[in-house]
């Protein structure tokens, strides 16, 4: 399914034309349902508090159009329980933190302070893509690990010179 395909059917109102669009993806097989899933994603990624009752609607009709994606990969048996769960957790992030506290840069740790793993942050993201990555790690969050969504206040930055390195050059 193209870009321009799946934005169509985020437009639409019509039952018809989803269902048209799902039997397309399901004569084309593996690689339409990937990009329809993958567009979604991007979707979830974007979207702001205006879109949220559309994005609703449209993942619960793409349930009921797809009730069975493990039938495209095994890998997506609960691929709507992750989307939605992201949809959720974001939509809460979404009434936390209010609009004119959004702007700069946000960053994504987790962390798990009783074992010797390094932390692992996902800096110089936008609020959108920082509340999305919020949720998508809340699925697999393991005992003992913290998630953090947080707002850089204050940032220095500097990139290393190859003439400063102790590495030789390859």
């Amino acid at each position: 399914m193209s870009e321009s395909a799946f934005l169509h059917y985020m437009r639409t109102e019509s039952e018809e034309l989803e269902q048209t669009y799902s039997e397309r993806i399901a004569q084309e097989g593996y690689f339409s349902f990937y990009r329809f899933i993958e567009d979604f994603r991007t979707e979830l990624k974007a979207y702001g508090d205006d879109r949220i009752a559309t994005i609703d609607r449209k993942l619960s009709r793409a349930r009921e159009l797809f009730p069975e994606p493990q039938r495209f990969s095994p890998s997506w048996n609960a691929v709507w329980d992750e989307l939605e769960l992201i949809f959720v957790i974001k939509n809460d992030v979404l009434a936390a933190i209010p609009l004119t506290g959004r702007d700069g840069e946000w960053q994504i740790l987790l962390d798990n302070p009783y074992s010797h793993q390094q932390v692992v942050c996902y800096p110089g993201l936008s609020f959108l893509e920082a509340a999305y990555l919020y949720g998508y790690f809340q699925r697999e969050l393991k005992p003992n690990e913290v998630l953090r969504l947080q707002k850089v206040s204050d940032l220095l930055s500097v990139n290393g010179s190859k003439s400063a390195s102790l590495l030789p050059e390859a």
